[in-house]
């Protein structure tokens, strides 16, 4: 398996969208508007295609093995975050629908939003090529700090995270469920 981590394409969307799905959950749902399993992979899939949102290939690597994307991490700093949910929030209420985005860094953090490794492909070691990929992207960009939220009850990821140097920094919540804040200097 020779993995290759790239700039992800608007063609990439049908590939991500459900690699979204699988790592954050009910949340997509909130960063969608939508309820239904096969709207809410649509309208991802239309946002992966746009620039004006957190979920943009724009901001989006794909691992790809051969022509196979096997994994994804979709990275941005904590400011652009901002601006990102901003115009999120801007296209949901376009379409009828009144959600405000919960900011998920600090402005002086690059961030990494998702990471997720296509279910045929984990334990390979891909999930750690995303990561450290994300780290070389923080310094490319002259970041010292990467961080990520994880889920309360997620401790084996939480876990993992620490292993590879990540500290809690404090409690986060997103949607009104709690997060550990995770933090590590580059």
């Amino acid at each position: 398996m020779m993995i290759q981590i790239i700039q992800a394409t608007p063609a990439d969307a049908s590939s991500i969208a459900p690699l979204i799905v699988d790592a954050i959950g009910d949340i997509a749902n909130r960063l969608t508007g939508e309820e239904q399993p096969d709207k809410v992979l649509a309208t991802l899939e239309e946002l992966i295609t746009k620039t004006n949102n957190r979920h943009s290939y724009a901001h989006t690597f794909v691992a790809k093995d051969g022509a196979q994307i096997v994994g994804i991490a979709v990275l941005y700093d904590g400011a652009t975050g901002r601006t990102l949910d901003r115009q999120l929030e801007q296209y949901l209420a376009a379409h009828g629908k009144d959600i405000i985005i919960d900011v998920e860094a600090h402005d002086d953090e690059f961030y990494i939003d998702t990471v997720c490794v296509h279910e045929a492909g984990r334990g390979k070691g891909i999930g750690t090529l995303l990561l450290q990929f994300a780290e070389q992207e923080a310094q490319r960009r002259g970041f010292t700090k990467i961080s990520l939220n994880v889920e309360e009850q997620k401790i084996r990821a939480r876990q993992l995270y620490e292993r590879i140097g990540y500290t809690v920094t404090e409690p986060w919540h997103i949607i009104n469920e709690p997060f550990h804040h995770m933090v590590k200097n580059v």
